[in-house]
């Protein structure tokens, strides 16, 4: 595993630790805090580690690619708390919503055809899509109600390696000076979201599986 380049402006990454079913409010205030000061966090996911931050952010959206080292056609994606706040940032049929309620909320990656709420520059630069998912982790819904909104994403994977970080001591040695703040709720599982794109849905066409993850995809029929 390829080791992380200390970023010289930034200091000690802050670890917060919480507890991973019942989140102190305090902490997660703390971290929310930081998010709203336009900084990147390291957080645990129901699939592994992620990157977070402000979705109305291009400096924090650009430090987050950087981290990655990943350019602007590498898809995003928005974490919401529930369906009702992704369908305000996706265009959304009948069909599109029966599937994404079997896989909501869950570690599934959903590509869909991004509405006019989202920022040109978060939404596949040719395809104008951009990848949502509704976690089930109670630190990251907790954050997510704090925050009052949605997030900006990507999987915790370092340049040049396949597998996503999952265990926060790496986490927290291979990313310090890099991110504000390492969000401690024990180890999440060794495997990224399953994505599923469901952008052929609206031609009338089966949803592709684009990665198997975390994430059955049976339930959905794939």
């Amino acid at each position: 595993m390829v080791g992380a380049r200390p970023a010289p402006f930034l200091p000690m990454a802050q670890i917060f630790e919480i507890h991973p079913l019942n989140p102190q409010p305090r902490m997660i205030k703390q971290a929310v805090a930081l998010l709203d000061a336009g900084e990147v966090l390291a957080v645990p996911t129901d699939s592994s580690y992620a990157l977070v931050c402000h979705i109305d952010d291009k400096a924090a959206s650009d430090r987050l690619r950087q981290i990655r080292q990943m350019d602007d056609k590498h898809l995003l994606t928005l974490i919401c708390r529930d369906l009702s706040e992704l369908a305000s940032y996706a265009r959304v049929d009948n069909r599109q919503y029966r599937m994404l309620k079997l896989g909501t909320p869950g570690p599934f990656t959903f590509i869909l055809e991004a509405s006019k709420e989202v920022p040109r520059r978060l939404s596949h630069p040719s395809r104008k899509t951009i990848g949502l998912r509704v976690p089930q982790h109670a630190v990251l819904q907790a954050l997510l109600e704090q925050h009052d909104g949605p997030l900006l994403s990507t999987t915790l994977f370092l340049p040049d390696s396949d597998e996503p970080l999952h265990d926060v001591s790496e986490v927290s040695d291979l990313l310090d000076r890099q991110v504000a703040g390492v969000i401690d709720s024990g180890a999440c599982p060794h495997l990224p979201t399953t994505v599923v794109d469901l952008t052929p849905m609206g031609k009338g066409d089966a949803p592709e599986l684009v990665r198997q993850g975390a994430g059955d995809a049976s339930i959905l029929g794939l």
